[in-house]
């Protein structure tokens, strides 16, 4: 593999125009990697998540940007899985108030079914696909933890305000960057994609 390679290697595609996302995997990459989102690639498009589970939705993901655009990307799925619901909301996380993927939205429907149950345990599950040359491989992080009564914490982004990961006293809205990428699902996942990358 020569320099042209490597540095080709080394560009790849974070199958999202997700800041809050593309910021918490930007930290754990480092400079190793020049991390680029959809627009950068010239994907103005949604790009599909029509799968019942997180690994189709990701995979989906994936095959899209490789198929259409031929760039070497990763692209995540994550859901909130709650016990005492059946594990919803899961692969609707983003949409389970309604289309429009409010999270505000969504933690306040959450909320309304979680009132009364004394069962709070839940977990976050996220399954990260990595295609290069057309070779897929997937990673998957898990987070348990369990729903709060009530929002805590302005940091973070979708439920993390009602999230109290197991072993902490706080919510991830009320951690930094660094300390959620640690131990939460997402974080979890791209330890393991970015040691792969580490390897090619």
């Amino acid at each position: 593999m020569d320099e042209q390679d490597i540095k080709t290697m080394k560009r790849i595609c974070f199958a999202t125009n997700n800041q809050n996302k593309l910021h918490e995997i930007a930290v754990q990459l480092g400079e190793k990697f020049e991390l680029v989102i959809l627009k950068e690639i010239g994907c103005d498009e949604d790009v599909p998540e029509e799968q019942e589970t997180l690994e189709g939705n990701s995979k989906q993901k994936a095959e899209y940007i490789w198929e259409n655009y031929n760039h070497s990307c990763f692209a995540d799925d994550t859901g909130l899985e709650i016990e005492a619901l059946g594990g919803e909301p899961g692969v609707y996380s983003a949409r389970y108030a309604g289309p429009q993927r409010e999270s505000e939205d969504n933690m306040a429907l959450v909320l309304e079914k979680m009132q009364g149950q004394t069962n709070r345990n839940a977990r976050f599950r996220t399954v990260i696909t990595l295609v290069i040359d057309g070779k897929y491989e997937q990673f998957e992080g898990i987070c348990e933890g369990e729903i709060i009564e009530e929002r805590t914490g302005d940091k973070g982004f979708g439920y993390d305000p009602i999230f109290k990961p197991k072993g902490y006293d706080v919510t991830f809205a009320q951690m930094s960057t660094e300390e959620k990428n640690k131990i939460s699902h997402r974080g979890l996942a791209v330890a393991k994609l970015v040691e792969r990358l580490k390897s090619l």
